[in-house]
């Protein structure tokens, strides 16, 4: 209620600039059995201490709704950095902590600083996992690291696997910013952006030899992490860490809660991590073709409360369907025609109902949150476009979903912020409704 009352008495300040939102984020695409959403202005209150957020890499909804956020700070650059120097340049900005806890009015509540990385959760004891190098737990009370998960020695491509830390930081002085590594170099230009592989001298068949030797020595039921982090899940309950591991273009990999021993692991559609192979022209995914049968690459994914898993393959715009212990159910493709170099299965969240009716997807080619049939696949519908404004999005890579419903997002790239989304029928959207409808 203290949420209702304080936005009743800005109305009319924020009718103005609100309307022309509202209505770009209450839109649903396909049919009206999806559910309606609009965008949630208020949310998250300005930062504090001149921080600005970056990427966002995780979100963690904590048990009385509140959120974890682990964000890359260091990919702001110097035009947002104006507020670190001695004397500052600018009245903002500074670099922010990694991970962030917001209430739910979204105030910052708490906050530490850790290596970046990509994919956290957390538990109802204290405990952050992070994906970095590996998977870190720390202690979100002091920020202090007290456990990993094993790794290999060395990273594919070359040289020893060195372990995440805290980047040295001269203030003022960022990055290239968040899209550089991911742009195709220019005509005529050596090298290729992040998404590629190798450098632009580099001998083929030197090359080709070098991964060939790795993964004879790290093979497919190698059980440590090989690849990097995509996604980590905590199956408490269970006393189980659920990891997306990047090697081979994903595997499902299982981990004990309280010694990190591992447990069992599996690729694409259930399969053994034995069988996957080690060939890279079985991980290419043609659009409107037939999903390869080893995963192909960004593999995110969660459980439901039934216990089933969803692994989302976001370059070949599919989802898995498996029980905890890998076993192949059904498998569900998203907007199947996206190209593999970004993919449309990106994070999976599921609707707060105690049946989870709705499987909920974020998008980053297409830039749109979908809603799913959970029981079969049955695309429902989809909101959201790409965009600056508040309620679109600029590089959807996030999302969960809290107890009321309401839906979280993180972007990267140059969105590099946390959005909120409330059920149109819930008392906060039909007061947003009433709002949207002034002129």
């Amino acid at each position: 209620m203290r949420q209702l009352n304080r936005a009743g008495t800005c109305a009319v300040a924020l009718a103005a600039g609100l309307a022309v939102l509202f209505l770009q984020a209450g839109t649903t695409a396909q049919n009206s059995s999806a559910p309606r959403y609009k965008f949630d202005p208020d949310f998250p209150r300005p930062l504090p201490n001149k921080w600005k957020i970056g990427g966002v890499m995780g979100i963690s909804v904590m048990a009385d709704d509140s959120i974890w956020v682990y964000n890359r700070p260091n990919d702001l650059t110097n035009l947002e950095l104006g507020a670190e120097t001695t004397p500052p340049r600018a009245a903002c900005c500074v670099r922010p902590p990694s991970m962030i806890h917001f209430d739910l009015t979204g105030s910052v509540i708490g906050s530490f600083v850790a290596p970046q990385g990509h994919g956290m959760d957390t538990d109802s004891k204290g405990f952050a996992y992070l994906g970095q190098d590996t998977v870190r737990k720390y202690d979100v009370k002091t920020g202090r690291m007290v456990a990993e998960v094993p790794r290999a020695p060395e990273r594919e491509g070359g040289g020893p696997n060195r372990p995440a830390a805290l980047p040295q930081v001269v203030p003022g002085r960022g990055g290239q910013g968040p899209i550089a590594g991911f742009l195709p170099p220019p005509p005529g230009a050596a090298g290729r952006g992040r998404g590629g592989r190798g450098g632009g001298n580099a001998d083929p068949a030197a090359e080709a030899a070098a991964t060939a030797a790795f993964r004879a020595k790290y093979p497919p039921t190698t059980p440590l992490i090989v690849g990097g982090i995509e996604e980590v899940r905590v199956d408490e309950p269970g006393r189980e860490l659920f990891v997306a591991d990047s090697y081979l273009g994903g595997r499902v990999m299982v981990f004990d809660l309280d010694t990190f021993a591992f447990k069992r692991g599996w690729g694409a559609r259930g399969k053994r991590l034995a069988d996957i192979s080690t060939n890279d022209a079985d991980h290419v995914y043609t659009p409107g073709g037939t999903p390869p049968k080893d995963y192909v690459g960004h593999l995110t994914l969660a459980f439901s409360n039934d216990g089933l898993v969803y692994a989302a393959d976001r370059r070949a715009d599919r989802i898995d369907v498996t029980t905890k212990d890998g076993k192949f159910l059904r498998e569900f493709m998203i907007s199947p025609m996206t190209p593999s170099d970004r993919g449309a299965a990106g994070g999976v969240a599921f609707s707060a109902d105690k049946e989870q009716r709705y499987l909920i997807i974020s998008d980053m080619a297409n830039s749109h949150v979908w809603f799913l049939n959970r029981a079969d696949g049955t695309i429902l519908g989809n909101f959201g476009t790409m965009g600056d404004q508040g309620g679109l999005f600029y590089g959807l890579h996030m999302v969960e979903v809290d107890s009321r419903d309401y839906i979280y997002t993180g972007e990267v790239f140059a969105g590099q912020r946390i959005q909120r989304f409330v059920p149109a029928g819930s008392p906060r959207g039909k007061l947003l409704e009433q709002l949207s409808s002034i002129r």
